[in-house]
């Protein structure tokens, strides 16, 4: 497909871009996003995202890798106009619309032992990307976003990811509907809170498993605080009380993933 040269910030095309990458409102209107990246971009185009523009520098990238990255429409931009667009500025020479995908919990496939991750309420991009980040790492059957207080779709969640919620099984629900939903799959809920809790290392999270964590500020709400199997917090020695939220799903994650090898090894 022959590239389409734009020249101008004030072409419709790139006005487009920078609405979608600024507001939230313009990519549930439109249901798209933008993605920034060779490595995200390639890892959207495996998962079946449908590329409607492609918004390439020729100085930083190849016809060779931008074959890869299948488009509707393909643009070419000068290295000013690039810097413009991109958060990253010349560093991938490749930024893309893409179209939303649906969430429901129903498209989750489980494991045999499924470790979930469920986050309610949940406000920073960043918190979101970084978390999906370490269940793609540990290789997590998939993250529940409950009454999500962001955008799933949001730049600082696809660059915080680092392409991850493309890689990863991810749902959008309430937080009713998970609640059923890990029942109906018989699977225990490990609350992560301040109330009534234990160690989190007292605990046995080799099983089924949902592993849940709740607001930046406020915490869990009292419906998951009333339904958790077991309540968990992870001690500490210094005068602060909790962790960054990212941080604290990633010790929880790998907690749980040590106590499963360590069960499988001892199973041989």
């Amino acid at each position: 497909m022959e590239a389409v040269q734009i020249t101008s910030a004030t072409n419709p095309n790139i006005r487009e871009l920078i609405q979608l990458k600024e507001k939230a409102a313009k990519r549930r209107e439109r249901g798209l996003f933008v993605i920034e990246g060779r490595k995200e971009l390639r890892f959207a185009v495996e998962a079946g995202y449908i590329v409607e523009s492609l918004f390439f520098c020729r100085k930083l990238i190849d016809d060779g890798e931008l074959a890869h990255f299948k488009s509707n429409k393909l643009f070419e931009v000068e290295s000013d106009l690039y810097t413009k667009i991109a958060y990253r500025g010349k560093s991938e020479g490749v930024v893309a619309i893409a179209k939303v995908k649906n969430h429901p919990l129903s498209s989750i496939k489980l494991s045999s032992n499924p470790l979930l991750l469920i986050l309610e309420g949940v406000e920073k991009p960043g918190n979101i990307g970084a978390a999906v980040r370490s269940a793609d790492a540990l290789g997590i059957d998939a993250i529940v976003l409950c009454d999500l207080q962001t955008d799933l779709y949001n730049p600082n969640v696809v660059r915080s990811s680092v392409g991850g919620i493309f890689t990863t099984q991810i749902a959008l629900s309430t937080s009713q509907e998970a609640f059923s939903w890990l029942r109906s799959n018989k699977i225990n809920i490990v609350s992560a809170q301040l109330q009534n809790s234990i160690p989190y290392y007292n605990v046995d999270m080799s099983g089924a498993l949902a592993l849940l964590f709740g607001n930046e500020k406020r915490g869990l709400s009292t419906f998951w605080r009333e339904r958790a199997d077991e309540r968990v917090i992870i001690p500490m020695r210094g005068k602060l009380d909790s962790l960054n939220l990212s941080v604290s799903v990633a010790i929880l994650c790998h907690q749980a993933i040590r106590e499963r090898v360590e069960k499988s090894n001892s199973c041989v």
